[in-house]
């Protein structure tokens, strides 16, 4: 019995174990850890770093971001400037003008994209209807156009072909009664053996024969009426009444021979005369008929292919009115919204583009220092990098170093730098950048640039030759809306924050800014003091 009672004792230990550690793991993998930090206002700074060599200061060309015609030049050489000074300046009213485009463009995208969101009233969505009915008669009587084309194509050919017809039927004509009269002539007065006897008998029995195949060719064209023996029949009758007016060309020489010339009686010179005016005739016709055919099939195929493709347009037109129509009753869908919006950036992307060129326009001082060179006068275009003014720095020194092709785009002239020289590892010097060299420069082949920097601070000690490490202020904003930049990601093209809500995630997408080295701006999407997820 006391056994029994131990087991039992033993058995309910075990089991109040068991249920105390399911309840350790099971409640500790519910409790799920995030790294968070709070959205907050702040500054967002982007540096680059890289080690370079001291030098001693040098002559800087300075030069134009962008080409332009110089507008003015405010120095001269000799004279001493300080940090920021104008020095020149680029002709800027073509800008102005692109800027108003650009800043009209951006406000209509965005009131776009604002009625977007709104979506559409009933009275738009019955105009969208009526697009769609209007669209539906321009394709209707599109069809309509083509049949009526293609029916006028097909009467305007065939009444070609008719006349041209009837143009054989004349060309046989004046060839049978040109051949009958020549042999009767011939016969007449031809018959010896002398030599204009024998070149008559040769254009008699030319036209003889031509007749005779016109004959041929003209009884297959009417047979059926077919295009092809038509086509035929024209091609060989101009051949033919091609070598009959040469043969009636022969004939009526021969009359004239001497001692035919007062043989032969003027009416049979004059009949000859007139076939050859017939042949003449009737050779124009059938190249005038083989003309309008061809013109005729020209013609159609143009107006044809007119009418196919107003059709087209408007089966085009018309889906496009249903599109718009199922797109107003739908309402905006993702892929709308991320169109509109993208068309915004890019409108806004313009405006900044115009407005750093206008700022570019004006040529500064990188620091304090003497004009050395003017090497453009004001009304010369100028390239951009090409050098317009001559810099010396004030200082005795200056760091050079090589700035690698991903991060050049971020340096800009007149950035501020911090400088370390090992051999003063625990002073931090101050500088700037004086230059950015457009050349690109190949170590190891990677594309580098050379950036010199003016050394602001004078340490005494301070040789050419020396490591510096430089860590250059390429960008800075304060009083921003900022989150570590593990905060942020991309999803399907956009970027998305998860906002931790009590024990709730929820994504946002947001629109970013500058994207310092450990933080990023946040321009819209997200709202101070909201706790991010680090990722």
């Amino acid at each position: 019995m006391k056994k029994k009672k131990k087991i039992i004792i033993i058995i309910g230990i075990i089991i109040i174990i068991l249920v105390a550690v399911g309840y350790f793991v099971f409640s500790g993998n519910n409790k799920e850890e995030h790294r968070t930090a709070i959205a907050s206002i702040g500054e967002v700074i982007k540096e680059v770093s890289e080690t370079g060599a001291v030098k001693i200061s040098e002559r800087i060309n300075l030069s134009f971001k962008y080409s332009g015609r110089i507008d003015e030049i405010y120095v001269k050489v000799g004279d001493e400037v300080s940090q920021g000074d104008n020095l020149a300046k680029l002709d800027t009213d073509q800008l102005y003008i692109e800027l108003a485009e650009a800043q009209a463009t951006q406000a209509v995208a965005q009131a776009d994209y604002n009625k977007l969101l709104a979506g559409s009233s009933a009275e738009e969505i019955q105009i969208a209807k009526t697009d769609v009915a209007n669209a539906q008669v321009t394709l209707d009587n599109a069809k309509q156009n083509l049949i009526d084309v293609e029916t006028d194509a097909e009467e305007d050919l065939n009444q070609a072909y008719e006349d041209a017809v009837d143009e054989l039927d004349d060309a046989y004509l004046k060839l049978y009664n040109a051949s009958k009269d020549i042999k009767e002539i011939q016969v007449d007065y031809f018959g010896g053996t002398d030599q204009p006897s024998l070149d008559f008998k040769e254009s008699r029995d030319t036209l003889k024969d031509g007749e005779a195949e016109a004959k041929t060719y003209v009884a297959a064209a009417k047979a059926n009426y077919e295009e092809d023996k038509i086509d035929t029949a024209l091609s060989k009758l101009k051949e033919i009444l091609s070598e009959a007016k040469n043969a009636l060309a022969v004939a009526r020489n021969m009359v004239d021979e001497p001692e035919y010339e007062n043989t032969v009686p003027s009416a049979t010179k004059t009949t000859i005369d007139n076939h050859k005016s017939y042949i003449n005739t009737a050779y124009s016709d059938i190249v005038s008929a083989s003309q309008t055919i061809a013109t005729t099939k020209i013609t159609n195929e143009s107006n044809i292919n007119t009418a196919k493709a107003t059709v087209s347009s408007a089966e085009v037109g018309l889906q496009k009115a249903k599109d718009q129509l199922a797109l107003k009753e739908a309402g905006p869908t993702q892929e709308n919204i991320a169109l509109y919006s993208a068309k915004i950036k890019q409108a806004r992307a313009k405006v900044s583009l115009l407005n750093n060129k206008i700022q570019e326009s004006v040529l500064k001082s990188p620091g304090t220092g003497q004009i050395t060179d003017i090497h453009k006068r004001a009304g010369e275009v100028v390239q951009s990098s090409e050098s317009v003014i001559g810099f010396l720095a004030k200082g005795n020194f200056q760091v050079e170093v090589d700035i690698y092709e991903e991060d050049i785009v971020d340096v800009k002239v007149g950035n501020p730098v911090k400088i370390t020289i090992p051999a003063f590892e625990d002073d931090i010097l101050v500088g700037q950048v004086v230059s950015i060299d457009p050349a690109e420069k190949i170590i190891s082949d990677i594309v580098y640039y050379e950036v010199t920097i003016e050394l602001l601070d004078e340490k005494e000690g301070i040789k050419p030759g020396m490591t510096a490490d430089i860590v250059i202020e390429a960008e800075k904003k304060e009083n921003v809306l900022a989150v570590p930049k593990g905060a942020v990601n991309k999803k399907n093209g956009n970027k998305i924050v998860k906002v931790l809500k009590g024990k709730k995630v929820e994504e946002k997408q947001v629109e970013v800014g500058l994207e310092g080295d450990d933080y990023i701006e946040i321009i819209s999407g997200l709202s101070e003091g909201e706790e991010v997820i680090i990722d």
